[in-house]
């Protein structure tokens, strides 16, 4: 077998090679492999590991991919139905405002995203993901177990619509009992309650503030308890790495005046019902009028010499 060294992808042999992994650490005959697609952090040892060639994907990793191209192509045609749902709306209520205001002179206001995530790199492809759809966001990399001190902070200043609190979780191999009930059963689980009680604390109406928690594996029913709107994982399986900027995204071109249709986004998220589930959740997209103009193109008189 070829050598094993940091940055490769590799499969595991004892698990079917379906999930590929990048190789973030090398420690004697042990590696620390993150999944590409899939938020998971796992160790392995090396003699398990299969060289992957190139950027191609095998088994679940590959059908990952291909819902995550599909999940992203079906965002962009919800935003041009959006877009045109904008333009209907205001010509029909054309006659309530002035001839010259046109249904393209709208302006949009998404809702504003708060993102923390205990991975570097899968912030950066959620950040890449916000740009690509247009949605404010703003991303900080947040260790786990610092999210809720941290949230404390941010949140008064950032004043977000829409808030994302992921990065790794699992549940323990050497739990007690057995007990997938208890917090204690899994890794990161409690430090994602205590943030999400931070957040609301900070907001409590479940309008207002849209909260998106979890990772693979994370103790559904206590996240949601603690306040989340969308939470994982109902089937405690593993869940796609870009499943919570998919509906952060849902909840930021939602509109005010009605809610995110929960079955409909949870259906279409990479990692399923099984991975996501959620409350009714009010959205939090805004239109207004007329549209923001090039004040340095306007003949404006003074009107005070």
């Amino acid at each position: 077998m070829d050598l094993t060294n940091i940055g490769d992808l590799v499969v595991r042999q004892s698990y079917g090679r379906d999930v590929t992994f990048r190789v973030e650490a090398l420690e004697r005959n042990r590696a620390i492999i993150k999944g590409t697609e899939f938020r998971l952090l796992a160790d392995a040892p090396v003699y398990d590991l299969v060289p992957v060639k190139g950027d191609i994907l095998t088994g679940r990793a590959k059908e990952a991919r291909i819902k995550a191209e599909k999940g992203l192509q079906r965002l962009h045609e919800e935003r041009k139905s959006l877009e045109e749902q904008n333009r209907a709306l205001l010509g029909i209520e054309r006659a309530a405002v002035p001839s010259e205001v046109s249904s393209q002179s709208y302006f949009e206001v998404p809702g504003k995203v708060l993102h923390l995530d205990g991975d570097p790199l899968y912030l950066k492809k959620s950040m890449d993901l916000y740009e690509k759809l247009r949605v404010p966001a703003q991303g900080h990399y947040v260790n786990e177990k610092s999210m809720a001190d941290v949230l404390y902070r941010l949140l008064p200043n950032v004043r977000p619509d829409i808030v994302v609190i992921t990065g790794h979780d699992g549940v323990l191999k050497n739990r007690v009992h057995n007990d997938l009930y208890s917090l204690s059963s899994y890794k990161n689980s409690r430090s994602f309650v205590e943030a999400i009680q931070v957040a609301r604390q900070y907001e409590r109406n479940f309008d207002s503030l849209t909260i998106v928690a979890g990772a693979c594996q994370s103790h559904f029913e206590a996240l949601l308890q603690a306040g989340a709107n969308f939470a994982s994982s109902p089937g405690r399986i593993l869940i796609h790495a870009l499943d919570p900027v998919y509906i952060a995204a849902k909840a930021a071109f939602t509109s005010v005046r009605g809610t995110i249709h929960i079955t409909d986004v949870l259906k279409h998220t990479i990692s399923g019902i099984q991975g996501v589930g959620g409350i009714e959740t009010r959205g939090s997209y805004r239109v207004g009028l007329p549209k923001f103009q090039d004040l340095s193109q306007l003949n404006v008189v003074p009107s005070v010499m």
